[in-house]
């Protein structure tokens, strides 16, 4: 791999851990959520659709984050 792409690689790997960091966070408040409220959490199609269209919103956040110059 040549020098100059290198960037690449280090931004997937850091964009990568992120996410994943991220996601483990998601995860643990939701865990904690429903167990401080005694229940087993539900989440309804209307509430899938809200937090895929967060999840798109932050991408395309990042997305015009690179494309400014």
């Amino acid at each position: 791999m040549e020098k100059k792409d290198n960037w690449k690689q280090k931004t997937l790997i850091i964009g990568g851990v992120v996410g994943l960091l991220s996601g483990l966070v998601a995860a643990y408040i939701f865990i904690q959520r429903a167990e401080f409220e005694n229940d087993r959490p539900k989440i309804t199609a209307g509430e899938g659709v809200k937090v895929g269209l967060g999840v798109l919103t932050v991408l395309r956040t990042i997305s015009d984050l690179a494309t400014r110059r």
